[in-house]
C-alpha cells in the first residue's frame, strides 16, 4: 500500500472470507483509482507465554509466523501453506483454554501440525526443538513418522 492512502477514504469493491475462514479479505479502491487489499482477523484474547527462562511475554502471532517461516519455510511451496500452519498452531494453543501457555507447548503444537502437513519440515523442526545429538535420534523420529503414516 502506498504511503498516504487512508482506508477510510477508500471504497470496498469486494469482500471474501479466506478459505480457512479465519480472515476477511477486502479489495478496495481509492478515489483516484488505486487498488489495494486489506485483511481482517478476529482479535483473540490476550495470552501469555512462559519461557524456559521463567520470563513471561505476550503471545505474538507474528513472532510465531516468523519463527515457523525461518525454521521450516523453505519446505513449503507458498506463503499460504506457512500461514495455514501458523493458523493451525494458533488454534491449538488457544484451544488449551488457558491464559498462560508454556513455550514448550507451542513448540509441541508446531510439531503436531507439521507431522500432518510436511514430514520433512517435521523432522527438521523436531531435530532443533528436541535437540537431537545423534543420528539415532533422527532415525527414531523418521521411523515413528513412517509408522504413523502406515496406520
Amino acid at each position: 500500500m502506498q504511503v498516504g492512502v487512508k482506508i477510510g477514504d477508500s471504497k470496498v469493491l469486494e469482500s471474501r472470507e479466506t478459505p480457512d475462514g479465519l480472515m476477511i479479505r477486502r479489495r478496495r479502491v481509492t478515489a483516484d483509482g488505486r487498488r489495494f487489499t486489506t485483511y481482517e482477523r478476529i482479535e483473540m484474547p490476550p495470552l501469555s507465554v512462559m519461557k524456559r527462562s521463567g520470563n513471561r511475554e505476550s503471545f505474538d502471532r507474528d513472532k510465531l509466523h516468523t519463527a515457523v517461516n525461518r525454521s521450516v519455510g523453505k519446505f513449503f511451496q507458498s506463503e499460504l501453506e506457512i500461514e495455514d500452519v501458523v493458523n493451525k498452531v494458533v488454534e491449538k494453543v488457544y484451544s488449551l483454554g488457558r491464559d498462560v501457555v508454556y513455550s514448550k507447548e507451542i513448540g509441541q503444537a508446531i510439531l503436531d501440525v507439521l507431522a500432518k502437513t510436511n514430514e520433512v519440515a517435521y523432522v527438521r523442526f523436531a531435530s532443533v526443538f528436541l535437540q537431537f545429538k545423534t543420528l539415532d535420534e533422527f532415525e527414531r523420529i523418521i521411523r515413528q513418522q513412517r509408522e504413523k503414516r502406515e496406520d
